[in-house]
């Protein structure tokens, strides 16, 4: 946020985010409406018991008429019996509302948050996500809650003392005014300073809150290296971050709190001063001084209570305002290019010249272009960080070229509807990831109405049925966090499972085998050779020996493709994929297998690439 904005009057950024709030409050219109309602009562209400203190003071017991004493006392009960009877009907509307509108909040900001880029993702840590999600709509129920009715119920209550207490005395009320004024106008230069440290604690929460998810998600890595107090010591400096600014606040707070202690103090000694002295003039009734009293505090309390009321409606702001940052951010599939249905997919693939950067002018692709025929394997080789996975992440649309072109049966991809492409779009990534729940829960995940039949047939493929019927629940068997219970192949397998449940068109490995050990390897090949017949299938592979009968296998270095062709015409070149190759059988001579023996692809099922060497 820039120093202008953080300077901004309320009023004008209470204008701004008014687009944001209103449709939180309209459809909550009439229930409003009731509270309002229910604040002009409790306050009319509570205005009673002061009024009553002139009558009961100078009629009842200055001029002797006993006879009025039974229905101001009778007054004043009902009075009572109202406010209370309004005030709790008053909470439990909109509190309970207020908490409603949270919940909407966040199931909203989680949707919109679910559609966003995969660059968005990039950017911003999974804890921070989390604070947006659960900490920054919780100011909310200031703004829809009790908080904005009390605030104007406030108000309400000290217009009305006002005009009671300029029949009293008009000199004292204008005296007490312009002493209140002047608290009101140092007040709303303090609501400027504290607005922006509410807006920089949300910013430290959600940092401190993604580095803890980290932690807790890396727990094994961190004991593993005896991490734990090097993590609790960058813990404990994000918690004293928050905590200053805590602190900060609390500051400020508590000078506001002690400004309007003095100003209570100051027009309390003004009040008690002239009031006494107009007595003595006779232009000024005991009852009428007692009265004066009790209404310049009901004038008084509500501008003090806005200290704290304004300080929560700040601190909602300012999470509204993060808020509609995330909000503001256009989902992938809102993208106006994308105007097509994908259709049924047949499965031709081409890349035409693309080029792609994650940052301007630091390109990671240069000129990539191929063609991935329906139902063949083209695999992928080459060093970290030559653009491997980049070129992957094209093919799942998790990325738009910045140059160029990727055709799906002809149509440029950038013009495909999401849905209905990744509908047809299979994922196996090196790094399973599983959710806290069974393995039927995990398999079913792509697709929910599959058959009973269906998704036994997928883990027998994929040979999960071996270890999950030896389970005491079997499919029922809760997997834990990230699969957590599971060893590292039958994660992997669970994963195969998945895909092939979907039924994809076109199918993403992404060194699907790379972090397993031989024995898990050779179980889980089976499957995916299954899983990629009769597919249009993309291989990141990290054990050349298992993609030696891919259709294609494209050699790419520093975004360029420098070598292609199968398997026998790269080896019979001499180059980057023969050396690559043979480096990998000089380090483990087990690696020499029979023609065909450890291949996780089918047999090729179109005619042969041609060899080019760029």
């Amino acid at each position: 946020m820039t120093p202008a904005t953080k300077k901004r009057p309320a009023s004008e950024r209470f204008r701004e985010l008014w687009p944001d709030i209103w449709p939180l409050i309209k459809p909550r219109r009439g229930l409003l409406a009731i509270g309002f309602l229910l604040i002009v009562i409790s306050r009319l209400c509570g205005l009673v018991l002061p009024l009553s203190s002139r009558y009961l003071i100078d009629d009842v017991i200055g001029k002797n008429h006993p006879t009025m004493l039974v229905p101001i006392v009778l007054a004043v009960l009902g009075a009572t019996v109202i406010q209370g009877i309004t005030s709790f009907t008053l909470t439990q509307l909109l509190s309970i509302e207020g908490q409603k509108v949270i919940a909407e909040l966040r199931q909203k900001v989680q949707e919109h948050i679910g559609r966003l880029p995969v660059t968005y993702y990039d950017a911003n840590k999974t804890g921070q996500l989390v604070s947006r999600i659960m900490s920054d709509v919780e100011g909310m129920r200031n703004l829809v809650g009790t908080g904005l009715i009390e605030f104007f119920g406030g108000l309400l209550t000290a217009v009305a003392s006002l005009v009671i207490l300029l029949r009293i005395s008009s000199m004292m009320t204008l005296l007490s005014l312009g002493i209140v004024l002047s608290f009101g106008a140092a007040l709303s230069k303090a609501f400027q300073t504290i607005r922006p440290i509410f807006r920089e604690r949300g910013k430290i929460n959600a940092e401190v809150t993604g580095r803890l998810t980290e932690s807790l998600g890396g727990v094994r890595v961190i004991k593993g290296y005896h991490a734990e107090a090097r993590e609790a010591k960058i813990f404990a400096a994000g918690t004293q971050r928050l905590f200053q600014n805590v602190r900060k606040s609390l500051t400020v707070t508590s000078l506001m709190a002690l400004s309007a202690t003095v100003l209570m103090g100051v027009v309390g000694s003004l009040v008690t001063y002239f009031g006494t002295r107009q007595i003595f003039a006779g232009t000024l009734t005991l009852g009428g001084y007692v009265t004066f009293a009790a209404f310049l505090a009901f004038l008084i309390a509500p501008i003090v209570g806005i200290v704290n009321i304004g300080t929560q409606l700040s601190e909602a702001m300012a999470g509204l305002e993060r808020t509609r940052e995330v909000m503001r951010e256009r989902p992938e599939d809102e993208d106006p290019e994308r105007v097509r249905e994908a259709g049924h997919i047949v499965g031709e693939v081409i890349f035409d010249h693309v080029e792609f950067s994650y940052e301007r002018g630091k390109p990671v692709l240069h000129g990539i272009s191929f063609v991935s025929k329906p139902g063949t394997v083209t695999a992928f080789v080459g060093p970290s960080g030559s653009g491997k996975s980049t070129t992957i992440g094209l093919v799942a649309a998790f990325h738009k070229p910045t140059a160029g072109k990727v055709l799906v049966d002809g149509v440029d991809l950038n013009t495909l509807k999401l849905d209905s492409y990744r509908s047809q779009l299979g994922v196996v990534l090196q790094e399973t990831f599983l959710f806290d729940g069974t393995v039927r829960d995990n398999v079913m995940f792509s697709r929910p109405d599959a058959t009973e039949e269906a998704f036994l047939e997928a883990c027998r493929i994929a040979r999960v049925d071996e270890f999950a019927e030896k389970m005491e629940k079997q499919y029922d068997t809760v997997v834990g966090e990230r699969g957590v219970k599971l060893s590292g192949g039958q994660r992997q397998r669970l994963s195969i499972a998945r895909a092939i449940l979907s039924d994809p068109r076109v199918l993403i490995l992404d060194e699907a085998t790379s972090s397993l050990d031989s024995e898990s390897e050779a179980m889980i090949q089976a499957g995916l050779a299954h899983l990629m017949k009769g597919r249009t299938t993309f291989v990141i592979a990290h054990r050349l020996s298992t993609i030696r009968r891919a259709d294609q296998i494209l050699v790419v270095e520093a975004g360029h493709i420098v070598e292609r062709g199968t398997h026998p015409e790269l080896f019979a070149l001499h180059g980057r994929y023969w050396d690559m190759y043979t480096r990998q059988h000089q380090l483990d001579e087990n690696l020499f297998l029979a023609p065909g023996e450890g291949d996780i692809v089918p047999e090729p099922v179109a005619a042969a690439v041609p060899v080019i060497r760029s």
